[in-house]
């Protein structure tokens, strides 16, 4: 055996430890990452209990699937949309988890996605609606949303009720408070910032329509099935 087989070998070998010294987690993080390359993935997120699960249910096989238990892990699966009736373009579809310390999940995903559906509760908006907007604002300012214009579809769920508001009235509620937040942040020193990207435009009221990115609203009833406008949403951004 000559010098460059021992070399070989002896390189193989220290592959072999570096690899069984990655973390296990880290491990699947990486090889997950690495199989969402392509830009295929929606995102949902929002507030828990707002409906992202229900939703997610009924783009992936048209059921109102019945759950009041928190998600702890996002829920994620590549399908073909159930409304379409052939064999067409498969999405891969992540409902993130709305509890304030599972959020950072979000993060692991945002660099494969084609587009993200935020999900607000139509029905229970009004105590809601700062929380709601906080969340909203942060996923605006980050960097890779920020970045790769990464298209966002505010999604009033639940408007089957008579008591719903409507999308024109919760569209310009999250504004107003994002234009409050934005005051705030504003006065924050710029060590203190979390985030790396203004919003909006100085010296003007904010508005969706001066994101860097496109924003859209939309309405949906995941009880009923009426998911008309993310398949739309899904079927613009999503190619094969």
């Amino acid at each position: 055996m000559d010098m460059e087989q021992w070399k070989e070998i002896l390189q193989e070998w220290k592959t072999a430890q570096q690899l069984r010294e990655i973390p296990i987690e880290q491990y699947y993080v990486a090889v997950g990452l690495f199989k969402r390359s392509k830009s295929d993935t929606i995102l949902v997120a929002g507030l828990s209990g707002s409906g992202k699960t229900v939703l997610f249910y009924q783009l992936r096989d048209g059921s109102a699937h019945q759950g009041t238990v928190t998600s702890m892990d996002p829920n994620e699966g590549t399908f073909v949309l159930h409304s379409e009736s052939s064999e067409k373009v498969k999405v891969c579809v992540v409902d993130v988890p709305g509890h304030s310390r599972l959020r950072p999940k979000l993060d692991e995903y945002l660099p494969q996605a084609a587009g993200l559906v935020f999900v607000v509760d139509a029905l229970d908006f009004l105590p809601n609606c700062r929380a709601a907007a906080e969340y909203l604002f942060e996923i605006l300012t980050k960097a890779t949303v920020v970045k790769k214009k990464v298209p966002v579809l505010i999604v009033c769920n639940k408007t089957d009720k008579v008591t719903a508001h409507t999308k024109e009235f919760i569209r310009k509620q999250l504004e107003k408070e994002i234009d409050k937040l934005r005051a705030s942040r504003t006065a924050i020193s710029a060590a203190d910032m979390s985030t790396e990207y203004a919003l909006g435009v100085a010296g003007e009221t904010f508005a969706f329509s001066q994101c860097h990115n496109k924003v859209s609203v939309g309405e949906s009833s995941g009880l009923t099935g009426d998911i008309s406008h993310v398949e739309q949403f899904i079927r613009e951004h999503v190619r094969s």
